[in-house]
């Protein structure tokens, strides 16, 4: 009886913390791209917002050029969020959304895991994105359904 509870308690322990991954908290992801040359020479900044924190902290700038060649790109500079398990970059239609039901109700575009929670870094966006429709990107961890962070999209 004793060395089943005791591999009851082990089996618990191992799921909780795939579940959790806590040293994610204390492990920053850094990346730092390099911002991608346009097939013309000269890209234009479209849309941009600073993040601010939701559910964690984040901070820095997201930025969305145009290419010149139909495609677009979201960088995010001087960039920084809480790091966690299972974190996604969302694009949103929802303007500022400061809380985790809004990005829920909202319709979204996901670009994909985060590729770090500290540094600069590039997500494609193809010519199919209606930029009209999305108003901000959220920092969202999918395991635990949290925004993290938000940048609300102004035009330039």
């Amino acid at each position: 009886m004793k060395t089943l509870i005791i591999i009851i308690v082990l089996i618990v322990l191992v799921i909780a913390w795939y579940l959790f991954r806590p040293e994610k908290l204390l492990i920053s992801s850094k990346v730092n791209e390099d911002f991608p040359e346009a097939d013309s020479g000269q890209s234009e900044i479209i849309f941009e917002g600073n993040f601010k924190p939701v559910a964690h902290d984040g901070e820095g700038l997201a930025t969305i050029y145009d290419m010149g060649d139909g495609n677009r790109v979201m960088r995010f500079t001087d960039f920084a969020v809480s790091n966690g398990p299972d974190v996604h970059v969302y694009l949103v239609s929802a303007p500022d959304p400061m809380d985790s039901k809004t990005v829920k109700e909202s319709e979204i575009y996901e670009l994909g895991p985060i590729k770090g929670n500290v540094g600069n870094q590039n997500y494609d966006l193809g010519p199919d994105v209606d930029l009209d429709k999305f108003k901000s990107v959220v920092i969202w961890c999918k395991r635990f359904g949290v925004n993290f962070a938000v940048a609300q999209l102004e035009p330039r």
